[in-house]
């Protein structure tokens, strides 16, 4: 995917997440759109992005 990180077995780019949360779309949005993603990863990349955030504000 050209350099850009993805979930783990999956073509699917952790940015999309964000991208669904940013427009207004839930969680349960983007699970059921990219089926291949688990709820334990997208959860797993939601707390890394919380950890970064302190760092950055």
């Amino acid at each position: 995917m050209h350099g850009a990180p993805v979930f783990r077995g999956t073509r699917v780019p952790v940015q999309t997440l964000f991208d669904y949360l940013e427009g207004n779309e839930t969680l349960e949005d983007f699970l059921t759109g990219f089926p291949t993603v688990p709820r334990s990863l997208a959860l797993d990349a939601l707390e890394e992005a919380k950890q970064l955030l302190p760092a950055h504000a």
